[in-house]
């Protein structure tokens, strides 16, 4: 019978558990246990203890249990029968998985049959040795991480084959999007997968959808991929027009403002403000229209130009008195009056009917007073209209 004085294990990282061949070790038995390891005492199939990364000397202190087994005395040592499993703790990543049939639902977008398939990669982690010793390796000697993922294919593609198509129609993604939205559909489906490994005694650290395969030789996929790319082509299209007009108005606006911005330093810079100029405005527009039909705005002209000041408002006040003098005038044109008294003759009058004076023949102009000839139909010394 061997006998066993240092207890370790060194073998490759794929392997997930691993049995020491020796089953009969000496009372004072040394047990190395690596970082990332933990390893298992059993005794008649059943777990006596588990012992983390250390030295670990086994004696009857240790494993009080020992005391109440049967001894033997080999070469004059006591010695004690029981086996010890190895177990990888190191998280064993990028394992690959994949549907092994097509999955089968409903695109929630268009409402279409689909079927496709899935692949992708996980990662585990041993979270329970106890757990995965009693449930998964039994009598087994070893266990490699190739067996592990084998172990459990065929109730992941169980469990992957109903909660894809699951969380695609809750999450509403189309097939046509789905690739944007991979990490959003493995975020869901990870904690409705975790709990199936966990009664294993095993973590499952990540899960990974890295390809969806669509059915693109399917003459329905075909015609539906056409609509929605239509689709999203006029979409983007109204967008694009939708953000130019908007860009177009607010540069608009901008100008607007900058020439606002230009006008009021103008006025600034000339020493007038903006209803000073408004009243210029009014009296420029009384001045030049027919004075007779703008009396009533030569009125409002004035109550405008009150606030004018300075050198400017004295040339608007100017401008307006001119105006309604002109008025005035035009308004008694065409009427003679007696050169002597004054009084308004009628008209063909040769003698003045309040003082008798001799009525002038010749035609003088009513503004400036200039003689006008029996043909002219304006003044030749300031241009006024012949009434």
């Amino acid at each position: 019978m061997a006998i066993t004085s240092v207890i370790k294990y060194e073998g490759d990282n794929s392997t997930f558990v691993w049995k020491h061949p020796t089953t009969d070790f000496n009372v004072g038995s040394q047990l190395i246990v690596h970082e990332s390891q933990e390893a298992v005492f059993l005794l008649n199939g059943e777990v006596l203890e588990v012992f983390g990364p250390g030295k670990h000397v086994l004696e009857t202190e240790n494993l009080p249990v020992i005391k109440q087994l049967q001894k033997i005395t080999t070469g004059g040592k006591s010695a004690f029968h029981c086996e010890i499993y190895f177990v990888n703790l190191t998280e064993h990543m990028s394992i690959k998985w994949g549907t092994d049939s097509k999955i089968s639902y409903l695109d929630p977008e268009y409402n279409f049959p689909l079927e496709i398939g899935a692949c992708g990669q996980m990662s585990l982690a041993v979270s329970n040795s106890t757990k995965l010793l009693v449930k998964v390796v039994g009598t087994t000697k070893n266990l490699t991480l190739a067996e592990l993922t084998s172990y459990f294919r065929a109730f992941l593609m169980n469990r992957i084959k109903s909660i894809i198509p699951s969380v695609i129609i809750e999450k509403k993604i189309s097939i046509f999007n789905i690739d944007q939205h991979l990490t959003v559909i493995s975020d869901a489906i990870k904690p409705m997968l975790a709990d199936d490994f966990t009664d294993y005694g095993i973590d499952l650290k990540t899960f990974l959808i890295t390809t969806v395969v669509k059915p693109d030789e399917d003459p329905n996929f075909k015609k539906f991929k056409d609509l929605h790319f239509r689709k999203v082509t006029d979409v983007a299209e109204a967008e694009l027009n939708q953000k130019v007009s908007i860009i177009n108005e607010q540069t608009k606006a901008q100008q607007t403002v900058i020439e606002a911005e230009a006008i009021a330093k103008k006025r600034q810079l000339e020493g007038y403000t903006y209803q000073q100029e408004r009243g210029f405005d009014v009296a420029s527009e009384v001045a030049g229209n027919d004075a007779a039909a703008q009396m009533n705005n030569v009125g409002i002209g004035m109550g405008m130009m009150t606030g004018i000041g300075g050198t400017l408002g004295q040339q608007v006040g100017t401008m307006a008195t001119s105006a309604m003098q002109s008025a005035a005038g035009q308004e008694e044109t065409g009427k003679k009056t007696c050169a002597s008294c004054g009084a308004v003759l009628s008209a063909g009058a040769l003698f003045c009917e309040k003082c008798g004076t001799k009525v002038e023949t010749k035609v003088l102009c009513a503004s400036c007073g200039a003689e006008l000839s029996a043909d002219a139909n304006f003044c030749p010394k300031c241009g006024t209209r012949r009434g």
